[in-house]
């Protein structure tokens, strides 16, 4: 790949129900040279409450929420148009596949527009954190880092600039975000030349498949429990090594242990001799999640595996890799674990925001998505019969509600109000922010900013409080 985009979002909320209100991106060469940018802000869509932290957090002022030149409608259809001239391309931020991929597949769904476009083809995507945790773990010397409270290495991207002496006086905002992770994966690339391209070889599920279909042993490397390890493994046997369920979950054998005595108890005996093991023998690998996967040379560096010889590694790799029966009875125990799971899952009705990976938006819509969104707000009206997926639907008269309003036919303005002030007036404890959620959490906060005397942040907390108060106005006529 040629190009990375460099990306960092910043949000209303950190939910499914938030809005992207900021993206900085970078777009640089395979050096890592910088080539382009995207700086850009939208206001908050109309009929959400945002949340006070988030505002206090990313330096959000209600002027810059409700006043910015981009709506978030036009904000959404620049920043896709940006992502679509850079393809082909790989995306990469920090922690992002954790958190702003999920806040783009959201509000490019509820915006009528293709979720997926940051990790689709020709596009691929990684992860800033995963090259971090795997490059500090071959050598602490990559990076220079503070503790955290439990006494592990933090690669938390503010301290990590910190401590590299980068200025950090605008963190928290989108383009200084994206450029602080340029600047860190730029030290890891240098200290690690013959490794990076190994570090990004795993940047779509294909890859990762194909490479858990080989009959290799790997380095893997996690975080858990806050602190970056690494694990020696090799997959289970080709035909059953993808959980039956969740079929992007990839299952690897620790090879620190001896699977010999497993190889023949049944799927109960298994079930409870699994369970006993700490570190857990069976590592989960997720192929849409741009894991680190290197040579094995690296993890036979470290105990236990270094206290081990290389035939006794390979011969408990082809134990299981070659036993089709006992990589089949994990699968049942997998299966059956899903199926519990599945089974105390609430059976409440699902609201259409909270739906995209419940079923997929018809080939037929996304085709249209483009057309809706070239054309008028009265031809936008009209063609909202034309999409087979009610949902695409009512996302369309919910822009329509917050962009070109006087165009909608007053009972249809009604409806759409109405249910915005359903949702956001609500008294239960919401999914999403309600005005009751929101003067709560200004309580709090308030409380805290009060504690270490902080007049600026009780200034901002007002201010947002008496948004809070208009937004509710409003919708309690509806």
């Amino acid at each position: 790949m040629n190009k990375i985009v460099i990306y960092d979002t910043e949000t209303t909320n950190s939910t499914i129900w938030g809005s992207i209100i900021e993206v900085g991106a970078i777009v640089v060469d395979k050096n890592l040279k910088e080539i382009g940018k995207l700086n850009i802000r939208g206001r908050m869509p109309e009929g959400e409450v945002p949340s006070a932290k988030a505002l206090l957090v990313n330096s959000t002022s209600i002027d810059l929420l409700t006043k910015g030149n981009y709506s978030h409608y036009d904000f959404l259809g620049t920043v896709e148009n940006f992502f679509s001239k850079c393809a082909p391309t790989m995306f990469m931020g920090w922690s992002n596949l954790n958190f702003d991929r999920r806040m783009f597949h959201f509000n490019f769904f509820k915006g009528n527009r293709y979720p997926y476009i940051t990790h689709s083809s020709p596009n691929k995507e990684h992860d800033g954190l995963h090259i971090a945790r795997a490059a500090q773990t071959i050598n602490s010397d990559t990076l220079k880092t503070e503790l955290t409270e439990a006494g592990n290495e933090s690669l938390a991207l503010e301290a990590l600039a910190r401590m590299q002496g980068f200025d950090t006086s605008a963190a928290h905002t989108a383009y200084h975000d994206a450029y602080t992770s340029l600047k860190v994966l730029r030290i890891i690339k240098e200290k690690h030349e013959g490794s990076w391209e190994k570090f990004l070889s795993t940047s779509t599920k294909s890859s990762v498949e194909s490479l858990l279909k080989s009959d290799e042993i790997y380095s893997i490397f996690e975080n858990v429990k806050g602190r970056n390890m690494m694990y020696l493994v090799s997959t289970l046997h080709p035909s059953h090594c993808f959980h039956p369920t969740y079929a992007s979950w990839g299952y690897l054998w620790d090879l620190r242990r001896d699977p010999e005595p497993f190889l023949k108890m049944t799927v109960n005996e298994l079930k409870v001799n699994l369970k006993k093991i700490s570190p857990k023998v069976t590592r989960v690998i997720k192929t849409n999640k741009a894991p680190i996967v290197l040579d094995k040379k690296f993890a036979m560096k470290q105990k236990p595996y270094s206290d081990l010889d290389l035939q006794t590694i390979q011969k408990r790799a082809m134990m299981i890799r070659s036993n089709e029966k006992f990589c089949q009875n994990i699968q049942v125990i997998n299966r059956e674990a899903a199926e519990e799971k599945e089974q105390t899952k609430t059976q409440e009705d699902l609201l259409p925001e909270e739906t995209l990976y419940e079923k997929f938006i018809p080939n037929k819509d996304t085709a249209l998505f483009k057309i809706w969104h070239s054309s008028s707000w009265e031809d936008k009206l009209r063609m909202l019969d034309k999409f087979q997926d009610k949902r695409c639907s009512w996302f369309g008269q919910k822009i329509i509600y917050q962009e070109a309003p006087q165009v909608l036919p007053p009972d249809l303005f009604k409806n759409i109000k109405s249910e915005i002030a359903r949702r956001i007036l609500s008294k239960n404890k919401e999914k999403w922010q309600t005005i009751g959620m929101a003067y709560n959490e200004i309580d709090i906060l308030r409380d805290q900013a009060d504690n270490k005397d902080d007049e600026k942040e009780l200034k901002k907390l007002d201010e947002i409080n008496e948004f809070i108060m208009s937004i509710e106005k409003k919708y309690e006529i509806a």
